[in-house]
């Protein structure tokens, strides 16, 4: 589905936590339908920026306990990790354009 590397709850920390550099996080689950049409939205960014942030993505289904921690309600949730804080947020699907906006510090 994407080409973005599969966190997992045991994953998580090492990660994205622990990551050098921004960790753009997308709180997905195969039966959300707007989560399948941000996926290769976030592929492109991630291919474009590769040198400032890392993408990855987290099934929500598969790996409750962090979902948990973060407080993720609605999906798809997109989180910018930065030195183990989240550091931007964005809800929902949206236009490529659009996530550039809001997380423009980072890309």
């Amino acid at each position: 589905m994407s080409d973005a590397k599969e966190v997992t709850d045991s994953s998580f920390e090492a990660d994205v936590l622990n990551a050098s550099k921004p960790v753009m996080v997308d709180f997905w689950a195969e039966w959300c339908g707007p989560c399948r049409k941000l996926s290769p939205i976030l592929d492109d960014i991630a291919s474009e920026h590769a040198d400032k942030i890392d993408v990855v993505k987290l099934n929500v289904d598969d790996n409750p306990a962090t979902a948990a921690k973060y407080g993720i309600t609605s999906i798809p949730a997109v989180y910018v990790f930065q030195d183990g804080e989240v550091a931007a947020t964005s809800i929902g699907a949206k236009p490529k354009q659009v996530l550039e906006q809001e997380f423009a510090q980072f890309l």
